[in-house]
């Protein structure tokens, strides 16, 4: 047992009896809160007085300029836009399309989902949008269930990705069946009106995403997979990446997000018109998880499942850490699943994540093509729609492969000879056979953050330059450039003049450091957003539009009034081992506050019949399994409680009335220990200081 110096050993030996109503409730409160990382402060909105400009859409998105609208029409002209080859091969197969598109949440009737918001697509591009992004987001939105060939189907158009049907012998197999359980049972339900009602047989995962399991249970319950002997299969790994992306940096993550997703943007011609790999994420409905039964864990595997052989490709560390495509020869078919897509995918992602191997990437997309290619007679992929015809799809990959092949290899030729990330990513130019193709256009990764994101996974964040080894935080860095460019009027006129000729990357940057160094200066925050609107109106990648009009939404409007919720990812949090959820309690934990204090709490999951020892050592949070240690304090609780202290929805009185909770120990440790987390709510500034 470890005590803290100079503390009366008595007292933390001594059982507190918690019976007392009141007292317990107090001691509840203060855990729930504790636990679950909710802020006892009121929201800061971070609201800004911005003055709307005339002529400025309902969310303040001003007019796109006339330097924008001519770069526009300038780029459409280095593409084949008028092309229609991509639109043919979208409609190809369609069986039936709903007229309209929206999937309600059944609880609250909150829309989780919808197509109808696209509407306003069904016209030529705009000036305040990129011409080759608007051509992307017109097929995006094509939506329907269609027929790839006989026996495989695809409903597309229900949530970011594809959901795959194959006809067995006695039921339907399942390939990624989507982000929620809303928009899974959705397109389940529509698909089942137009095609024959059978069983499902088997369920594949493709990769570890969200948006390729999340929806599961809308289709099946961990009791039907045991029951009725339903097969899930997924790549090795699986279970653990799927679990386990988000909890270590999740509210980080999830702030990003909603950035590279335009969560807080409107659906219009000035806001949020899609992502490029697809319309966009599904929010707000219930993300469920049940764990396979089988795994694929090396290439060349084969399985048959309601008697349908599947030859696979086992792809770690491609597009997603657990990864895997397959061949059908039955049907002649391959299934790319993202490991190819028709757009370059990220190499990084803006959300934030680890750095993808574009080498590796490259070699598994040409392992396949050699695998496959050479029989497939059509290409289906989980985002986006089908390839028909070998020849396309050697076409199609080699291009693919050489995309990444390139990429990596030019910025190690680059940097080998000096050049900081900046500069390759700026010098990268793809050759015309590869720039011409619509399928490896920057429509969801660029060439230029995918560069940098290569220098990145062979040197890391430093460039070689002293100067960039221990430079200036943002905000103090401002304070200081606005002084020595002659004081922050000096600096918004520069800016000003700047945005005028079209300079918005150099007019960006003189106001970023015109805000850090005053958040409350109005014009600086205005003339910043409407620079952002500009730079996204002319984005070719559907993240880097909505990360730009995201910044000039929250100049204009503040930050988020809620934060991180993760009261819709019950089932899935519910397949995290307990251990994990420490790992990000001790990621929580204030270093500097806890110097000199040393605590010990056990965790008993009574339900379980298992437990965590969590010690405080050298201000370091350390969790091992519990056997018979002793500790200051024992909680004694149920997992699904936890789960519901952690994700903030345990109610207090509820918590207060249930025996499914125990203390036993030194209670105002218990609340020392809690206060020593942080409180992290994922509302943090990101435009501003």
């Amino acid at each position: 047992m470890r005590w803290r110096a100079g503390r009366d050993l008595r007292e933390h030996r001594s059982s507190v009896s918690l019976r007392s109503s009141i007292n317990k409730g107090r001691l509840i409160v203060r855990i729930v809160l504790l636990i679950s990382g909710v802020s006892l402060l009121a929201a800061c909105n971070n609201a800004p007085e911005v003055v709307i400009e005339q002529g400025a859409d309902a969310f303040g998105h001003t007019a796109p300029t006339v330097v924008t609208t001519t770069a526009n029409q300038a780029f459409a002209e280095r593409l084949p836009l008028a092309d229609q080859t991509d639109f043919e091969q979208a409609r190809r197969g369609l069986i039936a399309q709903s007229e309209s598109l929206d999937v309600v949440r059944t609880d609250d009737g909150r829309s989780v989902w919808s197509q109808d918001v696209y509407e306003f697509l069904d016209t030529d591009a705009p000036p305040s949008a990129n011409p080759s992004l608007w051509r992307q987001e017109q097929l995006n939105a094509i939506h329907g269930l269609f027929e790839v060939v006989e026996g495989i189907y695809q409903v597309r158009g229900y949530d970011l990705a594809n959901m795959t049907l194959i006809r067995g012998n006695t039921g339907w197999i399942v390939v990624d069946p989507l982000t929620t359980e809303q928009t899974a049972a959705e397109a389940w339900r529509f698909a089942m009106q137009h095609l024959e009602q059978r069983p499902i047989t088997a369920i594949l995962y493709t990769h570890s995403h969200v948006d390729h399991f999340g929806g599961v249970t809308g289709l099946v319950s961990r009791a039907d997979v045991a029951s009725q002997g339903i097969r899930v299969v997924a790549p090795e790994g699986f279970t653990e990446e799927a679990t386990s992306e988000n909890v270590l940096a999740g509210v980080a993550m999830q702030r990003r997000a909603s950035y590279q997703y335009g969560r807080r943007l409107g659906r219009s011609e000035r806001g949020h018109i899609g992502l490029g790999l697809g319309k966009a994420v599904p929010f707000g409905g219930d993300i469920g998880f049940v764990e396979p039964t089988e795994i694929v864990d090396e290439t060349g595997q084969t399985l048959e499942l309601d008697g349908v052989r599947f030859e696979f490709q086992h792809a770690p560390g491609s597009e997603a850490p657990a990864e895997f495509t397959f061949y059908l020869p039955q049907f002649k078919a391959f299934c790319g699943a993202e490991v190819v897509s028709r757009n370059l995918h990220n190499v990084y992602t803006l959300r934030g994540a680890k750095v993808r191997d574009a080498l590796r990437w490259a070699n598994y997309i040409e392992e396949a093509r050699k695998l496959f290619g050479d029989r497939a007679e059509v290409y289906f992929g989980t985002h986006q729609w089908p390839i028909w015809g070998q020849p396309e799809i050697q076409d199609f990959m080699k291009r693919q492969r050489d995309t990444y092949k390139y990429i990596h290899d030019q910025t190690l030729r680059m940097a080998n000879l000096g050049y900081t990330p900046r500069e390759i990513a700026e010098q990268m130019q793809m050759p015309a056979s590869l720039d011409q193709s619509f399928a490896n256009r920057g429509y969801y990764g660029t060439v230029k953050h995918n560069a940098k994101a290569v220098y990145q996974f062979y040197f890391g964040w430093y460039d070689g330059n002293p100067a960039n080894l221990d430079p200036l935080p943002p905000k103090p860095a401002a304070s200081k450039y606005v002084d020595a460019m002659g004081g922050l009027q000096a600096v918004i006129d520069r800016a000003r003049a700047a945005f005028d000729g079209g300079e918005y990357r150099w007019a960006a940057e003189l106001l970023n450091h015109a805000v850090f160094a005053d958040p409350d200066r109005a014009d600086a925050r205005a003339l910043l957003a409407k620079t952002y609107d500009q730079m996204g109106y002319q984005a070719e990648s559907g993240p880097w539009r909505d990360v730009y009009l995201s910044g000039a939404y929250e100049l204009r409007h503040g930050g988020p009034e809620q934060g991180v919720n993760m009261t819709d990812a019950v089932g899935l949090l519910a397949a995290i081992p307990p251990e994990q959820f420490f790992d990000a309690m001790a990621a929580r934990l204030n270093g500097p506050k806890s110097e000199g204090k040393t605590l010990s709490v056990n965790f008993e999951f009574t339900d379980l019949g298992v437990g965590r020892h969590l010690w405080l050592e050298n201000a370091v949070l350390h969790h091992e399994a519990l056997a018979s240690q002793a500790a200051d304090v024992t909680l004694k609780l149920t997992h699904p409680l936890f789960l519901k202290m952690v994700t903030g929805t345990a109610g207090v009185r509820d918590t207060l009335l249930s025996d499914d909770l125990d203390i036993e120990g030194s209670r105002i440790d218990l609340v020392r220990f809690f206060g020593l987390l942080d409180k992290p709510d994922g509302r943090f500034a990101i435009v501003t200081p």
